[in-house]
């Protein structure tokens, strides 16, 4: 039998209230994002119809998309924007240039998932 190890809940309670606006263009809500697990973090993002988010990347750190809702269009590094829809997963390299648009009537929303997990120094805004 394995014991839960106490450094880290085991249940992380979705709080939609802590939703935040980011420079970026989306809402997100950190899911899951500790130092007590440093190889994943899970954010929650929504955009609004008709927005797209800012160009950016992140060094050394892998993400992935799951689309939970609506549709839109993803931008990820050099290939022409792709449509992206329910249960879609984008898979976005470490350092590659990433944007995703709202195409739809509807909020999309979707799971950001990165490895290691997301830290704001990773991050870089590339539509300076």
């Amino acid at each position: 039998m394995t014991v839960a190890d106490d450094s880290m809940e085991t249940i992380n309670r979705y709080q939609p209230a802590s939703e935040t606006y980011i420079g970026e263009g989306c809402y997100i809500v950190e899911l899951h994002n500790n130092d007590a697990d440093a190889d994943c973090s899970i954010a929650r993002a929504r955009v609004v119809p008709g927005m797209t988010t800012r160009l950016h990347c992140l060094s050394a750190t892998l993400e992935r998309y799951v689309i939970i809702e609506g549709q839109g269009e993803v931008t990820v590094g050099n290939r022409s924007p792709q449509p992206v829809h329910e249960l879609d997963v984008v898979n976005i390299p470490a350092g590659v240039p990433q944007s995703i648009c709202n195409t739809g009537q509807s909020d999309l929303i979707f799971l950001c998932i990165c490895t290691p997990r997301f830290i704001v120094e990773n991050y870089q805004d590339l539509d300076l």
